[in-house]
């Protein structure tokens, strides 16, 4: 399937059709992790699992990075 950008003001939009978003599980209102490998797009839809352990992780770097602060607030 080829595709093209269309023009939105400045930016640039890929639309995806249906049919492909219900192959990967994904939505409209689906979180996607867009990375590349320097000549391709790769979109990845974020699951709840993987949302779950990123804030788990994220809160544990926030709570050894500011520990004695918390500390200090819990007085």
């Amino acid at each position: 399937m080829l595709k093209t950008l269309t023009r939105d003001g400045d930016d640039a939009v890929l639309v995806i059709d249906h049919t492909i978003l219900e192959q990967i599980n994904a939505d409209v209102n689906t979180t996607f992790d867009i990375t590349t490998n320097g000549k391709s797009l790769i979109l990845t839809p974020v699951t709840d699992a993987e949302r779950l352990s990123a804030v788990r992780d994220s809160v544990e770097r926030i709570g050894k990075r500011y520990a004695k602060t918390f500390e200090e607030l819990s007085k």
